[in-house]
C-alpha cells in the first residue's frame, strides 16, 4: 500500500499523469478539503478537475512525502507541496497535516487534510470514517 500511495502522488501530481487519477481513485472517492471549490464534480472526475486547475496555476507543484502510515487498508500521508504560481511568481510552501499538538489535530484542517488524503482507492476493503 505504501508502494502504491508514493506512486499515485509521484504520478498524479509531480508528472502530472492526471489519467492515473481515473484508474486510482475509487468511483465514490469523496474530497473533504475545505479548499474543493463548490459544485466540482464528485468523484475521480473532481478530483482531476482539482489537480488539473491547480498544476495550470502552479505548474511546477510538486509534493514530497514525509510520512507515511499504512495498515490493513487505511493510509495516512504527511506530504509537503512547493511550486510557484504562475501569475505572481510567489513561492508557495506548505505542510498542511503539520498541524499536531500534543497528538492531536491543532484545527479542523488536521482533521481535513487526514480525511482527504486517507486511501479512498479501488479496494473492496477500503473504508473512511469523517471526523467531522
Amino acid at each position: 500500500m505504501k508502494e502504491f500511495i508514493g506512486n499515485h502522488f509521484e504520478e498524479f501530481v509531480n508528472r502530472n499523469n492526471q489519467r492515473v487519477g481515473e484508474v486510482n481513485f475509487a468511483a465514490g472517492f469523496v474530497d473533504h478539503g475545505a479548499d474543493v471549490p463548490p459544485g466540482w464534480p464528485p468523484g475521480p472526475a473532481g478530483a482531476i478537475q482539482y489537480v488539473g486547475a491547480a498544476l495550470k496555476k502552479v505548474p511546477d507543484l510538486r509534493v514530497s512525502i514525509e510520512d507515511l502510515i499504512a495498515e490493513d487498508d487505511k493510509v495516512v500521508v504527511g506530504n509537503h507541496w512547493t511550486g510557484t504560481d504562475r501569475a505572481s511568481k510567489q513561492r508557495l510552501e506548505f505542510s498542511p497535516n503539520r498541524n499536531l499538538a500534543d497528538r492531536r489535530p491543532a484545527d479542523r484542517g488536521a482533521w481535513r487534510v487526514l480525511a482527504s488524503c486517507a486511501a479512498r482507492f479501488r479496494s473492496p476493503r477500503t473504508r473512511l470514517r469523517n471526523p467531522e
